[in-house]
């Protein structure tokens, strides 16, 4: 018997278990070993406003917080940083020094998710959704995400929400988005 493709790509996410429910992001089945380094950098690039656990969340849905995780595409760690990427965030910031060492590649995808909030600022929105745009352009590509947002700007006139701006980018990056915000679900 066939599976369907859908069904098979929900067998291969990390974290997730049909008969135990989902596992948002404070569940015992995710190690916290890992929260100092999610802390201190998302306070240090983001301040104290900003919950850490989005960017645990983050962690889990790249790479479901292995720091040995190595994409088909060649993205490393927990935060599945490509080489080249990490190259451009040493460009911008050299205090980060090792993208195969777990503190160092938690602090430059931190610091890349501020690179690219930043680039959000014209949205006029809040906190929250600038974050989810900053997560959406980490895993698509800023110039991506920025187009289907001139897409979604098109059809709305208006653009304040992710949720605009979602169907227009690949698919993978909306699921990805989604996975972060269910992953805090239990915890807002």
């Amino acid at each position: 018997m066939r599976l369907p493709c859908w069904l098979l790509f929900l067998f291969a996410l990390p974290g997730m278990a049909l008969a135990g429910g989902f596992k948002h992001v404070d569940h015992k089945h995710w190690t916290n070993k890992y929260d100092q380094h999610f802390r201190k950098n998302s306070k240090h690039y983001f301040g104290p406003t900003v919950n850490w656990r989005w960017f645990k969340a983050q962690g889990i849905a790249k790479s479901g917080l292995d720091p040995h995780a190595r994409s088909k595409a060649g993205a490393v760690g927990i935060m599945q940083i490509m080489p080249s990427t990490f190259k451009e965030i040493r460009e911008k910031n050299p205090t980060v020094m090792n993208l195969e060492d777990l503190k160092w590649n938690i602090a430059a995808g931190i610091f890349y998710d501020r690179y690219l909030y930043d680039k959000w600022e014209f949205l006029d929105t809040d906190e929250r959704q600038r974050l989810f745009f900053a997560f959406g352009s980490y895993n698509a590509g800023f110039r991506r995400v920025r187009q289907a947002y001139n897409k979604s700007v098109k059809k709305h006139k208006m653009v304040r929400e992710w949720s605009q701006v979602a169907p227009f980018v690949p698919k993978a990056s909306s699921y990805y988005v989604r996975r972060i915000r269910k992953l805090m679900q239990a915890i807002l």
